[in-house]
């Protein structure tokens, strides 16, 4: 049975300000989920891991990503008014740029149908910590992430480069229209 919940998805490819965006979405009020890839990299770091030992097997660290979607929709109820950063979808994306299969992602996909979704125009490309990817992985991502949300039926709206409360509220006024 497929699920309507009450949670919207803002997401991406790397780099296009979704953490300075859920930071103000908090500040606003607004629950909100953030990133479980950086959650799980920050745990890591914590035990001592080093970035390039976390992401040194690509594939591995997106499939534990995926798992932790799972885990934390699961728990999630459907009626309760969410916006995570990132979604089901991303993990198609992810999958598929390091080659693996992505049937499984995309039958747990069709379980859940999210709200509404937003997706965040790009900023210029910088490294950080977290992110290994080079700005052409990134651009590729972007395209995969938006397509695989296409391909699953979902309108996207693309939210512009603009400070992140003129992002917000772009955001903020199609969620409650």
């Amino acid at each position: 049975m497929v699920m309507k919940t009450n949670w919207y998805v803002v997401t991406s490819g790397p780099c296009a300000g979704k953490s300075p965006m859920f930071g103000y979405l908090n500040f606003l009020g607004y629950q909100t989920c953030s990133s479980l890839s950086r959650t799980y990299i920050d745990v890591e770091i914590s035990k001592g891991r080093t970035i390039e030992e976390i992401r040194s097997d690509e594939a591995a660290f997106q499939k534990k990503v995926f798992e932790m979607r799972v885990d934390l929709e699961n728990r999630t109820p459907i009626d309760r008014f969410m916006i995570f950063e990132r979604g089901m979808p991303d993990c198609i994306a992810y999958l598929k740029h390091c080659g693996q299969n992505t049937n499984p992602v995309v039958d747990a996909c069709k379980e859940r149908i999210y709200k509404g979704v937003f997706l965040l125009e790009q900023l210029p490309y910088k490294k950080d910590y977290a992110r290994v990817e080079s700005e052409e992985d990134a651009i590729a991502l972007h395209k995969l992430i938006k397509k695989a949300y296409l391909n699953l039926g979902y309108n996207v709206t693309t939210v512009p480069v603009k400070p992140v409360d003129e992002r917000a509220m772009i955001i903020l006024n199609k969620i409650h229209a």
